[in-house]
């Protein structure tokens, strides 16, 4: 399996409350996002979002699908929520907000390894083009966000 760590950076001229409550509101994240092709809730886990199992289907901008099931196994309002993903991809995923003095930093870490076939057999040297599809779903994810909050989108970065 391949393995992956990302890190995304986006700073959002909007208060951390209002990015907390887009970012953890998975389900509406295909109406901001383009990326999203669906979101379907499996288990709805505890009131606080803990334990909640949701499916997203991802159409990525190299033209391929990616499904996975995510789980919340950590969540501490607004500030940080963790998920673990099992599917096409398998790994971890790490929210984390900051506020600052002119809105919000988000910073997102993907860890995770690929799990389709395809996917692996090409790493070795389609792995900058597969970083970039990454990024690119990233950016998309920023604009989008500050678009649906009507914010600048102040920064975004990816690393």
């Amino acid at each position: 399996m391949a393995e992956y760590e990302f890190l995304t950076y986006w700073h959002i001229a909007a208060p951390i409350q209002t990015v907390w409550d887009a970012i953890a509101h998975t389900e509406d994240w295909p109406s901001w996002w383009g990326a999203v092709q669906s979101v379907v809730e499996l288990e709805p886990g505890e009131p606080n979002g803990l334990g909640n199992r949701r499916r997203f289907v991802w159409k990525m901008p190299l033209s391929y699908t990616l499904a996975f099931d995510t789980r919340v196994v950590a969540i501490e309002a607004p500030v940080l929520m963790e998920a673990i993903a099992i599917g096409d991809v398998e790994g971890r995923g790490v929210w984390r907000l900051n506020p600052t003095e002119h809105g919000t930093e988000v910073v997102y870490t993907w860890t995770v390894r690929t799990t389709k076939r395809w996917m692996n057999a090409v790493a070795p040297i389609a792995r900058p083009l597969l970083e970039w599809n990454h990024n690119a779903v990233m950016n998309q994810g920023g604009e989008g966000l500050a678009k649906y909050l009507a914010a600048e989108l102040i920064s975004l970065e990816n690393r």
